[in-house]
């Protein structure tokens, strides 16, 4: 008889496989494999008509968690339970986090093994540590799982208690997080102090200076010895000088004035000062600052950067990716240095090894930094990846090695120059020594290009000397609102405010994306009217849920907890159902809250009303006829609406569009409109007739102020016909959902789009600039699956020979035979499935889908198997200690 080892994917399955000796047999759990309902149907029927059935959580029998399979994993828990009873012994060898554990426990529970069962873990899947492993296992730990439960648990009592509420109140389908909310009010602050900013305009002098036939820069700093205003001296809600400040706010007319009066003057170095400055490289990754960077370098989401992360994980390339330690071993820090030696040459290595100290907020899960596996790291270009993967790789590899190398050495120089009563400044940077630069530069993709654009080099200057000035430019600049957040600069902030954990950033960002409270732009995250509709009445009524000293002090207790200093059951009923606990709150608050004030959103400075209805915001206001109302457009922000933009959608709506001209082949009227979608141009009036008449949104560039009726019969006649491929078929240009593109018409249904670069003009384009963007590799995603490139060709379905293919879609990569689609399950890459995986999985899909149309007809045997099954999931760890710890005893 074989071990049984269970782990959570198919790729780390098929990794750890070879790291093992004969005898051991490795399944996939495919991620949890149980957790409470997910919806209605999931409830089993003997608990169905519980006032808590819901929930999932029964808060009259100390807040018993209610479990079930769900439909998906049922075959496997089946597989798993058929595998163990050949084993003579059952290792549980999922992550080595807090949910790790959780899904160790929830697989012992199911599967009951009743022979000897061990926990292994591990942070990196190389053959050293998995044999390291294997020597070190141990029993399950419950106040890790009692920890995780309580979470779990936590999570469900806010989500499932307020979203209820914000239903009924604001709109279907809304939803409120432990973290989430508190995330959401993060950006809704911001949006709030755009909205508040106003912007201060100032003019300052820039100077070209020459000597020694080197020229270089200088700004104005003072005037008669007083400091000359800059950004930083403006209060941003007035767009003024702050109080207090004794600055000289220069006007166009006084920088002109003063440009004038120093033209032809003579220039004297007064002071030089030389600071050497020495820059230490940043620690290696953690979860976060892996979202962060890969956010600023990569443009990758957060998302996005966990299911790469964990792909390169379970392939054996990198350490567990879930972590907030910046910790090495010894092991690490060694290899990192033979890097630094062989790369770079022992000059580059920090004197002594560099050792780092983790300092965000309760910081926990796994004790070691994001790095590259093994006692020796792999270059990137030695791992064989490619794409994405390897850019990942690139990133952990470069930082992990750069941290161990020594220090950059540079001289920040500042030059003082006086001519006249007018101060100037000029500041420059000499790199003594790259040191990590060499190998490493946040933010910057290419090291090298950040160190040559990090010089600032001024010509040899002393004292008294006389550079003369070549050129002297006024110019004007204008106070910035506050920058918004991107996904990087929000899990910076978390994390610093000891909100929630790292490891869960990443689906809390897709579901504020997904549910509509966020809306990404140019990598910026832009909260909707909906997330100031949900912030405010969470701020009214139920302040603490989006106060984030009070969620960073929860997330303590969920710390304290798993360390055994907390008891879990006390903490959920103060929690919950205190005096001043969720539920109590939720109950008195119920009646208080007024719906149509709920819908309501007040903007200052603006005296229409904002609301959300059915299909999103709109604007109200009375003109003295009666309300008038119209709908605000997807695109338009919240900072940016202002009552020059309300008067332009109530003109719209009230007195029509604005028209502008008629179209020289059919006379009809060309109007400009705002639409939900944003401004687009309409041919022709709707009538009974006409029920539908053209319409095309407007490109990037082309605003309702500056568009002509010439460009405007050029959008109207889209699509263009371009000519004909070499290869046969039409090229056409047009505009779509994402913006201009062409396409060629393949025949048999098959058409190649391809977007149009930011140079390239919808209206203008030619044949020949067609051509060669088509012959151009392809990137990016198409609007089809028919006509969009598989992301891999996994051969033929063996019942029908039809093609089974991996493809990109909106919500991630999915398996596609005929008409059957399904997503790739957690854990899985799209470079490791196999087509036996993919035929078992479409097979599941299918079996799941005849399941649920016989449902209707199964009656009372379906009542009484589901009565039978409650008993068995419905189980809480205060009944089912870890009896892993009794078997190996």
């Amino acid at each position: 008889m074989s071990t049984l080892v269970i782990v959570e994917s198919p790729t780390k399955a098929r990794t750890i496989r070879n790291y093992l000796p004969q005898g051991f047999r490795v399944e996939a759990s495919m991620g949890h494999v149980r957790d409470l309902p997910q919806s209605a149907s999931e409830i089993p029927t003997a608990v169905k008509a519980e006032k808590w059935a819901q929930l999932g959580v029964n808060v009259d029998a100390d807040f018993e968690p209610l479990y079930v399979v769900p439909k998906d994993k049922k075959k496997i828990v089946t597989a798993l339970k058929d595998a163990l009873k050949e084993a003579k012994e059952l290792i549980l060898a999922t992550d080595e986090d807090r949910e790790g554990e959780s899904i160790s426990w929830h697989l012992y529970q199911l599967l009951n093994p009743k022979v000897p069962t061990k926990r292994m873990v591990f942070h990196e899947i190389t053959k050293e540590a998995i044999q390291e492993a294997l020597k070190d296992c141990r029993s399950i730990d419950d106040k890790l799982v009692r920890a995780q439960e309580t979470r779990r648990i936590l999570d469900r009592l806010v989500g499932y208690t307020l979203s209820p509420l914000l239903w009924k109140k604001i709109s279907y389908g809304l939803s409120a997080g432990r973290v989430q909310s508190v995330a959401v009010r993060l950006l809704v602050t911001k949006e709030r102090q755009r909205r508040a900013f106003r912007t201060g305009a100032y003019w300052d002098i820039k100077a070209e200076l020459l000597k020694d036939q080197t020229s270089f820069g200088a700004v104005l700093v003072s005037v008669a010895g007083t400091k000359v205003a800059t950004g930083s001296d403006f209060d941003s809600t007035t767009g003024q000088i702050t109080a207090g400040r004794n600055v000289v706010l220069l006007n166009e007319n006084e920088a002109e004035a003063l440009k004038q009066r120093l033209t032809g003057k003579e220039w004297t170095v007064k002071e030089l000062e030389e600071r050497p400055v020495t820059r230490k490289p940043a620690p290696p990754f953690t979860t976060s600052t892996l979202q962060q960077e890969s956010n600023r370098k990569l443009r990758l989401s957060a998302r996005d950067t966990m299911r790469i992360a964990q792909n390169l994980y379970e392939q054996g390339f990198i350490t567990y990716m879930r972590t907030d330690s910046v910790h090495l071993s010894d092991q690490a820090i060694s290899a990192a240095r033979d890097c630094v030696e062989k790369l770079y040459g022992k000059d580059y290595l920090s004197p002594q090894p560099r050792q780092y100290t983790t300092k965000s907020k309760g910081a926990q899960e796994a004790h070691e930094a994001i790095r590259p596996a093994g006692s020796s790291f792999r270059t990137p270009q030695e791992t064989g990846l490619s794409g994405r993967e390897f850019q990942l790789y690139d990133l952990i590899w470069k930082r992990t090695v750069a941290c161990q190398m020594a220090d950059s050495r540079q001289t920040q120089i500042t030059v003082q120059l006086q001519v006249e009563d007018a101060g100037f400044r000029s500041s420059g940077k000499r790199i003594d020594f790259e040191g990590y630069l060499r190998a490493y530069v946040e933010g910057s993709d290419d090291p090298d290009a950040a160190l040559e654009n990090m010089e600032i080099i001024l010509p040899e200057l002393k004292v008294n000397d006389k550079p003369e000035c070549s050129e002297l430019e006024a110019i004007k600049h204008e106070t910035q609102p506050p920058a918004r957040y991107t996904e990087a600069t929000l899990v910076k902030t978390l994390e610093s405010e000891g909100i929630g954990r790292p490891s869960t950033y990443a689906s809390i960002i897709g579901t504020i994306i997904d549910k509509g409270y966020a809306q990404l732009t140019n990598n910026a995250l832009v909260p909707t009217f909906t997330a100031f509709a949900v912030t405010g009445l969470l701020e009214k009524h139920f302040p603490e849920v989006v106060d984030p000293s009070f969620t960073s002090k929860m997330e303590q207790t969920l710390d304290d907890i798993a360390t055994g200093e907390a008891q879990w059951l006390p903490y959920l009923k103060e929690f919950y159902s205190g005096d001043k606990g969720l539920e109590t709150l939720v109950k008195e608050q119920e009646s208080q809250i007024d719906a149509t004030q709920a819908r309501t959103i007040e903007l200052e400075n603006l005296e229409a009303k904002v609301r959300i209805g059915k299909y999103g915001a709109y604007i109200e206001v009375e003109n003295g006829e009666g309300i008038v109302t119209a709908s605000i457009p997807k695109d338009l922000t919240p900072a940016d609406l202002d009552p020059q933009k309300v008067q332009t959608l109530l003109k719209q709506k009230t007195e029509g569009p604005d028209t502008l001209g008629r179209h020289p082949e059919t006379g009809e009227p060309i109007y400009v409109l705002l639409g939900p979608y944003g401004p687009y141009v309409q041919l022709g009036d709707k009538s009974e007739e006409n029920p539908k008449p053209k319409q095309v949104s407007l490109p990037k560039g082309i605003t309702p102020e500056n568009i002509t009726l010439e460009k405007a019969i050029g959008l109207l006649a889209l699509p263009r016909t371009l000519g004909e491929h070499p290869n046969g078929g039409k090229i056409q240009a047009s505009l779509g959902r994402f913006g201009p593109y062409i396409v060629h018409d393949q025949g048999k249904g098959e058409k190649d789009y391809r977007s149009l670069k930011a140079s390239d003009d919808v209206l203008n384009v030619t044949l020949e600039r067609a051509l060669e963007i088509f012959s151009e590799p392809k990137k990016g995603r198409a609007s089809s699956s028919k006509s969009k490139a598989a992301l891999r060709e996994l051969g033929a379905h063996p019942d029908d020979n039809e093609p089974i293919n991996i493809y990109d879609g909106p919500y991630g990569p999915y398996i596609k035979h005929g008409k059957t689609n399904v997503s790739i399950p957690e854990g899985e890459s799209v470079e490791n499935l196999t087509l036996a995986t993919a035929v078992e999985l479409l097979a599941s899909k299918a079996s799941t889908s005849k399941s649920a149309r016989k449902t209707s007809t199964k009656g009372t045997s379906a009542t009484k198997t589901s009565s039978k099954t409650t008993k068995t999931e419905k189980t809480s760890t205060k009944t089912a200690k870890s009896t892993a710890t009794t078997k190996k005893k």
